[in-house]
Formats: structure tokens, C-alpha cells, sequence
């Protein structure tokens, strides 16, 4: 067993977690996948292998630390860029039925091949930008959890992702310093988009101990007609205070 596979196995024992001989087979080819492709298109500015399965790979699980992901049964992740962090969950959690929206094309080419390349079922990859997905059929109010890992201020993730979730499911913002002054600032956010803060977890990454933080997000009701608004128009203009 390399250092590598030794200190990753045994950081997911430490949280009750233990992968089969196919599920490191996956990760080592989404590794292998990720690195090949980034030197054709922009997916990640870390590519060394150590620092793929701490920043990325179990950055990205550490959601299910605190969140009990064998009671659910659907996410959606927005914005995911390199599949960050719907895939790793999908590979430790097969049960899980997934949906990963972007609205860059050739991410969305990259995930449909290493879907493929991994073998995995119940994997959707819709091209497209949240605010427009978002009122797809099939879409609104349906998700069990959505996330989603550093793409925006939490005022603007909550008109991002909150419509997708369904009543009494889970919002859940990955962040990385401190989000105590974005908490205030998306107050007016949630209470328009009927989301109420249910927790908010921090923790380390292992080895650099840098900061991590996951704001979990209870949906209280049915999203409103009026949101998400038009695309572009969240970054633009984020919930802050009156609507505008």
C-alpha cells in the first residue's frame, strides 16, 4: 500500500468509512482522469497526487460527515467544475442519485466521460446555468440535498441552489474561512428563499490544517415564483436587504 492510499484509508476509517478494492480503483482513475484532462482544459490548479486526495477527494466527503448521507437518496450539485464534490460522494454512497449542473460545456464533456470511466449509474450532468435548470421539470423543490463548493457568497448560492431543494431537505454551502459575516449578510437570502440555517460545522483538512466550514440550510417551504430570477441577475444583483 503506497502513502497515499495508507494515510487516505486510514483518514475515511477515522469517520467509520472504508472503501472497497473498486472504490479506490475509481478514485485512482477519476486521479488519473482529472490530471489527463486539465492539460487540455482548465479543471484544477492542484494536480500533485496527495493533494488531490486531501484538497479534493476528501475535502469533498467531508460533507458526509455531517450530514447522514445513507437517509438520503438525492443531491444536486451546482456549479461542481470538476465534480467536486457529487462524485467522491457517489463513489463511497452508490445508493445516492445524483444531478451536477454547469454551465461550461466542456466541464459538463469532462463529467460525462468520467462517469463513464467509472462506471457509474444515476449520474445526470445537465449543461446549463442554475437559475434556468432550476425551472426545468423535474428540477424545483425535488432534491433530498444540494450543494455546493466554493462558487459564490452564500447570498448568492442560496437563489442558486435553494430552489432545487425540497421541502425539509438540506441546502449545504462548503466553505473554506469563516462564514460568519456572509451568514449575516444572506439573512434577507434565506428568509426570502424560505431557508433557515440548521448548523453551521468546522473543521481541518488533514496535513495543512487549513479551515473548512459546511453551512447546513433547512428549506422550510416551497420556493417562490419569483425565484430564482432570471440568469445572471443573483451575481448581479444579490438578495441584500429589499428585493430589487
Amino acid at each position: 500500500m503506497d502513502d497515499v492510499k495508507k494515510l487516505f484509508t486510514e483518514l475515511l476509517a477515522e469517520r467509520q468509512l472504508q472503501l472497497s478494492d473498486k472504490q479506490w480503483e475509481q478514485f485512482e482513475t477519476y486521479f488519473r482522469e482529472l490530471v489527463s484532462w486539465n492539460e487540455k482544459m482548465n479543471l484544477t490548479g492542484i494536480t500533485e497526487r496527495e493533494q488531490v486526495y486531501m484538497k479534493h477527494f476528501y475535502d469533498s466527503l467531508s460533507l458526509s460527515f455531517f450530514v447522514p448521507m445513507s437517509e438520503l437518496s438525492t443531491i444536486a450539485d451546482i456549479g461542481s467544475g470538476a465534480g467536486f464534490p457529487s462524485i467522491p460522494l457517489r463513489i463511497v454512497f452508490p445508493h445516492l442519485r445524483v444531478t451536477i449542473v454547469d454551465s461550461l460545456n466542456k466541464r459538463i464533456q469532462f463529467l460525462n466521460h468520467l462517469v463513464q470511466s467509472l462506471g457509474l449509474e444515476h449520474v445526470t450532468c445537465i449543461h446549463g446555468r442554475a437559475e434556468d435548470v432550476a425551472r426545468m421539470n423535474g428540477q424545483r423543490d425535488s432534491y433530498d440535498l444540494v450543494t455546493a463548493r466554493a462558487v459564490a457568497r452564500l447570498n448568492v448560492l442560496a437563489e442558486f441552489c435553494l430552489p432545487f431543494v425540497r421541502k425539509s431537505g438540506l441546502f449545504a454551502a462548503m466553505k473554506g474561512a469563516d462564514p460568519e459575516e456572509e451568514l449575516r449578510e444572506a439573512a434577507f437570502s434565506l428568509r426570502q428563499l424560505r431557508g433557515v440555517v440548521k448548523s453551521v460545522a468546522s473543521f481541518q483538512l488533514p496535513i495543512e490544517q487549513s479551515s473548512r466550514h459546511i453551512i447546513l440550510i433547512e428549506k422550510v417551504g416551497a420556493t417562490p415564483q419569483k425565484y430564482p430570477r432570471k440568469a445572471g441577475l443573483p451575481l448581479k444583483q444579490p438578495l441584500i436587504g429589499a428585493p430589487r
